[in-house]
């Protein structure tokens, strides 16, 4: 029996029992859905006029720092489109603060201070699970309050080299060279970091389960930096780590690879119970080549909901002919783009719901 036949009904090690009148977790877990659940990536975003205004009051460091509006953007794509799931506002670098790091946004993440030698990898500190990222945890807690039953809670966590990434590089660039170069020539200090990052993203995601989220997705961005064979023998272990743990916690697991092609049957062999692809991915051809063991999410081409409405209708019609029912979330293969339209979004939405699954 798969780990996705067997978890179906199953109560969750962090004590919740899982609600199944939710349309996600009903396709986490292979059951049966009068049809396929919905959500976006980077869902509270710039694309929305709402966020816009929130981001004309307050800056991207006041909404993570203050629960109370960064729940406000949590909740925004859901009262506006109604979505199956809502994903916590927060960044992928929110957990690294707890281990004396200092980020500045501009607009992306940058670290001060980039860690780069075996002794700094060796210095940073051990955290308790509970003091990793409060904001986020509280933030959780209101959104769960004020979501009505139907509506899953998403919370996240980066892979381990994607957290790595920008801990070695300091901030987003083209190839992370300086990541690569640090897994190139120092494989031991390299393997530290990540098994720290490991921990780290194994003791938060535990508790954003606790804090009410019914599922984690653990984003791997930047997943195809090294080559195959360096990946599974420097990586793999350590994801497959963090992975392993949630799921001994009974924690709901999405993994996301993104623009690493090569990985995609790797990444399908991890333990999880989702698997989310981006849109250079096949996922028909996915699905054929894994079977019903595993859900599938995802992918449509984000450019698609920036040529109207029309066109995001035939290409998410498109996708539900292609993509089995059973077992698929529906989602972007990457993050919403700012200048996705609104009613492009809208008619996303209304596609998938007008699709109805025979049983």
């Amino acid at each position: 029996m798969s780990d996705f036949e067997h978890d179906r009904g199953k109560r969750s090690g962090t004590g919740a029992v899982l609600d199944m009148s939710r349309l996600l977790l009903r396709a986490l877990t292979g059951c049966s859905v009068p049809r396929r659940p919905i959500w976006i990536l980077r869902q509270a975003g710039r694309y929305l006029p709402e966020y816009r205004a929130l981001r004309s009051r307050h800056s991207f460091e006041e909404l993570l720092a203050d629960p109370d509006l960064a729940a406000e953007a949590t909740l925004m794509p859901i009262e506006r489109f109604g979505l199956d799931a809502a994903i916590v506002f927060a960044d992928l670098v929110s957990p690294l603060a707890a281990l004396n790091l200092r980020f500045r946004f501009q607009p992306g993440p940058v670290l001060e201070r980039p860690i780069r030698s075996t002794a700094q990898i060796q210095a940073l500190p051990t955290v308790e699970p509970s003091s990793i990222a409060v904001p986020v945890y509280e933030t959780l807690r209101r959104v769960r309050r004020r979501l009505d039953q139907r509506t899953a809670l998403i919370g996240f966590v980066g892979a381990p080299l994607s957290l790595a990434a920008y801990l070695v590089d300091g901030r987003g660039r083209p190839g992370f060279p300086q990541l690569v170069a640090l897994a190139r020539s120092e494989a031991l200090a390299f393997e530290l970091l990540l098994a720290k990052l490991a921990r780290l993203a194994a003791d938060y995601a535990i508790e954003q389960a606790k804090a009410g989220a019914d599922a984690i997705q653990i984003f791997d961005s930047w997943a195809g930096l090294l080559p195959v064979a360096d990946w599974n023998r420097l990586v793999r272990p350590h994801l497959g780590d963090l992975l392993t743990e949630l799921g001994h916690a009974g924690v709901r697991r999405i993994l996301y690879v993104n623009n690493a092609p090569a990985l995609v049957e790797a990444f399908a062999a991890l333990p999880c119970e989702a698997l989310a692809v981006g849109s250079e991915t096949d996922l028909s051809a996915l699905r054929v080549r894994l079977g019903s063991g595993k859900a599938l999410q995802g992918n449509l081409d984000p450019t698609v909901l920036e040529a109207g409405a029309a066109a995001t209708r035939a290409a998410t019609e498109a996708l539900l002919c292609r993509v089995p029912a059973r077992g698929h979330i529906v989602n972007l293969g990457s993050g919403i783009r700012p200048a996705a339209e609104l009613e492009s979004v809208q008619m996303l939405v209304d596609t998938v719901r007008a699709e109805r699954i025979a049983s």
